[in-house]
């Protein structure tokens, strides 16, 4: 496999997915339930003191759908980044689709969630504005991209080997 290309989509991947968090948290967006379920609770809580509640459990189908949809969006990415990399077999398609889910968790955590979310007034619910401590939990961001974001990634890893055996 070549890691020179694989350097590469890490570079891209991480751009690609700052870009779609960005949009996604433009306008009413970031209100719908499958925006306000990456809130810490103490920010959920404070937010629905003052806004309608709605189910952001994991249970929530519109949770579910959002978290769907993004394994099938993550697997196509993958799938054209392991056979770009040279991935030949189910094993180095589920290695190349898993270290790039890590690394976009990385990212994802270090970047987007500790720096531009705990810092910037576009990612802010509604009346909870005044909590920079609760948007600074570099902790709760953490756990999230170990359990369950690892075993997320597990998923799309799998449906990349998978692709993989099936074209070769």
């Amino acid at each position: 496999m070549n890691v020179t290309v694989i350097l590469i989509e890490m570079a891209v991947f991480a751009a690609v997915f700052t870009v779609a968090v960005l949009a996604s948290y433009g306008g009413d967006k970031k209100y719908s339930a499958a925006g306000v379920h990456n809130y810490p609770p103490d920010i959920q809580e404070e937010y629905f003191k003052t806004h309608e509640r709605v189910d952001v459990s994991y249970q929530s189908k519109n949770v579910v759908l959002t978290k769907g949809l993004g394994v099938l969006l993550f697997t196509a990415f993958l799938v054209v980044c392991a056979v770009l990399a040279g991935a030949k077999t189910f094993w180095q398609g589920f290695a190349v689709a898993f270290g790039l889910m890590v690394w976009i968790g990385l990212w994802d955590t270090c970047f987007i969630d500790w720096v531009l979310f705990a810092n910037l007034p576009m990612f802010r619910l509604e009346g909870t504005e005044h909590m920079d401590e609760a948007y600074h939990q570099k902790w709760f961001h953490l756990k999230g991209m170990l359990f369950p974001g690892i075993v997320f990634a597990l998923i799309p890893a799998a449906l990349v080997g998978l692709a993989i055996t099936l074209i070769h």
